[in-house]
């Protein structure tokens, strides 16, 4: 009995210790978590990188549901390509596990299709579409539909002077190439141009500005002059193509080595109820979102719309995605393009946080951090936010004056926090607003 009421008493001192080492480590963390978040503000309200500017930042416990800290999280910033989150959550929603390529019907000895967006066909950052090997082993007519496409070829709020810029890509129903000419330079030799058939459209002009070594095109066709100088040898450049419908038609024969036609019957007469599809949607999504593929965002947006109503719009997307899936955020989105282009596009940090919160409930955590860019390993990211094990997997975005970051941080107790860091208006460089940037979320990945 004595033995037993010996052991009884032991085996409370051990919990009473244990219980009194759990508060104390508690309290430890506690304060260490206050004088982090201290540390924080003052950062925030006196270091010169963040004073000019204009900053927000939350900080939020997905496992408990509780914002551990915010600074202007309930403000609105421009988020630049943090928009590409919700792209990447409309995608999710929306389109399923694989891309559709086009939508067709059969009619006699005649294959009539249509494009839905999808921007894999001949494009060589993404795996091969299975719509070449469809068409190719085909004996019917081919015969192109032009889609219900009702969009601008340029998003809204877009710069209109980079429309010839590699991330202006236009938007339309059926893609090639990735939208894209590409020039391959080998010091004063003509360039090498693919697709070739634009091999005719580019002229050679006399050096007017050598320090300008970007080809020119013509803001409504695809003609195009670069400057004879040496450029040295690889230099390459991309230059958007200039869409039409007889444009598409010609680069698929040329490209398929047979007749494809565009269809002047009346639509309202077909019924295109078979859908071919390409490639995994998780192979857009990655290219999306580790190195920011502007044109991929806006495809996304467009197969989504006509998914959804069989009309190529991104505003019909967009409406949706707030009606149907968006109504809970805490600020509602002022939201305008796939891409992030868009200077009319204004988000909260706190409503850039719930929306990650929502992605993450789409799909396992190892497959979205294998979507994402992870800091000092892959995509935008590579360069930043360096560790031996990567602890941040996030979207960054960038437009002149404005640099946001919003996804996961991994601290060193082992949690999983989700957070958003937006900078509007700021006049240093942005290089020096990343180390500010970096010092923050250091101190969260360290104490929290």
């Amino acid at each position: 009995m004595k033995y037993r009421i010996s052991s009884i008493l032991k085996l409370k001192v051990f919990f009473d210790r244990l219980f009194l080492f759990l508060v104390l480590t508690l309290l430890s963390s506690c304060s260490a978590i206050k004088k982090t978040n201290k540390e924080i503000e003052t950062d925030f309200t006196e270091s010169r990188i963040f004073k000019q500017g204009y900053a927000g930042f939350a900080l939020y416990d997905p496992v408990t549901k509780k914002m551990l800290y915010t600074h202007n999280a309930d403000k609105y910033f421009t988020p630049a390509s943090n928009t590409k989150l919700f792209t990447l959550f409309t995608g999710l929603k929306v389109l399923g596990d694989s891309v559709p390529a086009l939508n067709y019907t059969i009619k006699g000895d005649s294959l009539i299709f249509k494009g839905t967006g999808d921007p894999s066909f001949l494009n060589p950052d993404l795996p091969e579409s299975r719509v070449v090997e469809f068409f190719n082993n085909n004996d019917l007519k081919l015969f192109y539909a032009p889609a219900a496409y009702k969009e601008k070829h340029l998003g809204p709020g877009w710069a209109w002077d980079d429309y010839d810029s590699y991330y202006s890509s236009e938007k339309i129903d059926f893609p090639l190439y990735g939208n894209l000419i590409e020039l391959q330079f080998h010091d004063y030799a003509e360039p090498e141009v693919t697709p070739i058939q634009f091999q005719d459209s580019i002229k050679l002009v006399e050096a007017f500005s050598p320090e300008n070594k970007y080809t020119q095109r013509e803001i409504s066709s695809n003609k195009m002059e670069y400057q004879k100088f040496n450029r040295g040898d690889n230099f390459t450049q991309h230059i958007p193509i200039k869409y039409s419908k007889n444009l598409i038609t010609e680069l698929l024969s040329d490209t398929l080595n047979k007749k494809v036609t565009i269809y002047k019957g009346d639509l309202k007469d077909l019924e295109f109820n078979k859908t071919l599809y390409s490639i995994p949607a998780d192979s857009i999504y990655k290219r999306m979102m580790q190195v920011s593929d502007n044109f991929i965002a806006e495809q996304i947006m467009l197969m989504a719309a006509d998914k959804i109503s069989d009309t190529l719009k991104t505003s019909i997307a967009i409406d949706y995605m707030k009606e149907n899936h968006l109504k809970d955020l805490p600020d509602e989105p002022m939201w305008y393009d796939g891409s992030g282009l868009s200077r009319y596009n204004l988000f909260t940090p706190r409503s850039m946080v719930k929306l990650v919160e929502k992605i993450e409930m789409e799909m396992p955590k190892e497959r979205l951090f294998n979507i994402l860019a992870a800091g000092g390993a892959s995509g935008t990211l590579k360069n930043y936010y360096k560790a031996e094990t990567p602890y941040i997997y996030a979207k960054t975005g960038t437009l002149k004056n404005n640099h946001s970051l919003s996804g996961f941080i991994i601290t060193k107790s082992g949690k999983t926090l989700i957070f958003s860091f937006m900078n509007s208006n700021y006049t240093v460089p942005t290089s020096e607003l990343k180390k500010g940037m970096t010092r923050i979320l250091e101190q969260v990945h360290n104490n929290y």
